[in-house]
């Protein structure tokens, strides 16, 4: 593994205030999309991780907003594991636009559950897919 996960997202008029930035709360909606394309491109998407009765719901999110993303920009959002636990998984993510300006820097903290929301550990091929992902120091990852 060499650096996080990257997906592509172009932001849509939908996105955007009439300000011409996007929505401060969309940015939570690109995050999910690009948590969902990683676990899709390890070979284990949500649907598949909820047929097996594992579901990640987010318990916290922490985002720092650091420049506007604006209509019709290229965004590439940048997604790692900062920690695994037994039940227990936080993700590392940072938006840059096409230019590699630095648009957001998040962390989102998910419990794993069953689909009655009782706590339960994280399937172990889960946890060996995304250990190779796991960056401590988000620095370390490539830009």
């Amino acid at each position: 593994m060499s650096g996080p996960f990257r997906h592509s997202h172009r932001v849509t008029y939908a996105d955007c205030t009439v300000g011409d930035h996007v929505y401060h709360s969309r940015y939570l909606d690109l995050l999910e999309a690009a948590r969902g394309e990683f676990l899709r491109a390890l070979g284990s998407p949500v649907l598949a991780l909820q047929h097996g009765d594992s579901i990640f719901p987010v318990i916290e999110a922490r985002l720092h907003y650091k420049a506007p993303a604006r209509y019709d920009d290229l965004l590439t959002i940048e997604v790692w594991l900062a920690e695994i636990g037994k039940v227990r998984l936080n993700f590392g993510h940072r938006i840059l636009n096409q230019e590699g300006r630095l648009i957001l820097e998040a962390e989102t903290f998910h419990a794993c559950t069953s689909r009655k929301e009782k706590p339960k550990r994280l399937p172990e091929p889960l946890a060996e897919k995304l250990r190779p992902y796991l960056i401590v120091d988000s620095s370390n990852s490539e830009q």
